[in-house]
């Protein structure tokens, strides 16, 4: 299962029916819908890009330029990386709707998935044993919807109607599947298999390595770009995936000196969430570097059993420190 699970399951365990067509909802005037579906099993081990024709819908500069700004804060694109972000743009089609339309109706099949560029949108569901459909939320303006249908193999759980005119940008379930949810099965296996390489998280059970590798974010880097700037408050922390990364201190307002490297399997940033304190060095990319970022809520959440191995690390740190600068420095006096 993947990163979004637990919060489907809620989802579906919130909306538990038999779903059924909701009675006194507009029907949908977009047709086409798709039938019979749910016995196609999806296995992420299975799939063969080779084998797969990339679906590639033509679109105008300002078109793109629209669907970019739409899907850059959706939860569900923001570990694909560079390459997998424009497959998604070129396969993702715009569809309009008119006040009263319906965009997916509960006990459909799903085809697609959907991410609202404009317009304002109802929710509704019908429990089951009810005679009318109940509004129980909406959009208005952003967000998506439709990928629980996909995900999992079951009927829509909800209908959205369009309640205004709006624009919205979809993607079919096939190139849904294909992208996201083996997007995330490789994601989760490659840092996977990058945590077990770190000593400090051999404290952890496989299932904690699991959900910190879910939790993951990666990130690219150019060489001489900066990650992290001395100063700074802090956000997250790093895993190297791929490259070299350089630390740099500055001490009195004199020059940065470098005081290590951090490699492969290496990590870095946790210095300053362990002490609550602003940024004790920066640090800069040796030519192209790929990491994996944790965020502050994240590191908090799933690196307890790790925190005295970290707390130690802190006195060897400690030391690189007085090497590079011959003073007295301590840790609590980082600022």
């Amino acid at each position: 299962m993947f990163c979004l699970d637990k919060c489907l399951q809620s989802i579906r365990r919130k909306l538990g029916m038999q779903p059924t067509r909701p009675r006194g909802v507009p029907s949908s005037t977009a047709g086409g819908r798709r039938k019979s579906v749910f016995a196609e099993a999806y296995n992420p081990e299975d799939d063969d890009d080779d084998d797969t024709q990339k679906v590639m819908h033509p679109k105008s500069d300002i078109q793109r330029a629209r669907l970019a700004a739409a899907v850059k804060n959706i939860f569900l694109f923001r570990s694909l990386d560079v390459f997998q972000m424009q497959e998604v743009l070129d396969a993702m089609f715009e569809r309009k709707v008119t006040p009263g339309e319906s965009v997916i109706e509960q006990g459909d099949d799903g085809d697609n998935f959907y991410v609202i560029e404009s317009g304002q949108y109802s929710i509704y569901v019908q429990p089951d044993g009810a005679a009318a459909p109940k509004k129980v939320g909406g959009y208005d303006s952003s967000g998506s919807f439709g990928e629980l249908a996909l995900m999992y193999n079951m009927p829509r759980a909800a209908t959205i109607q369009a309640d205004t005119n709006g624009s919205l940008w979809a993607m079919d379930r096939q190139t849904f599947r294909r992208i996201i949810l083996k997007n995330a099965f490789k994601k989760r296996k490659m840092y996977e298999k990058l945590l077990e390489s770190v000593p400090m998280l051999k404290t952890l059970e496989p299932y904690e390595r699991m959900n910190l590798a879910d939790a993951l974010v990666p990130q690219t880097f150019n060489n001489g770009e900066i990650i992290i700037e001395q100063g700074d408050d802090a956000d997250g922390m790093y895993f190297v995936e791929e490259g070299t990364v350089r630390i740099m201190r500055a001490e009195h307002n004199q020059e940065e000196r470098q005081v290590s490297t951090v490699t492969k399997g290496g990590y870095l940033g946790e210095l300053a969430l362990l002490t609550n304190r602003p940024r004790a060095a920066s640090a800069y990319a040796v030519g192209e570097v790929r990491l994996a970022f944790l965020d502050r809520e994240a590191f908090e959440r799933l690196l307890g059993p790790c925190m005295d191995v970290m707390k130690r690390e802190m006195q060897q740190y400690e030391q690189e420190l007085r090497k590079v600068f011959g003073t007295d420095v301590h840790i609590d006096d980082l600022k």
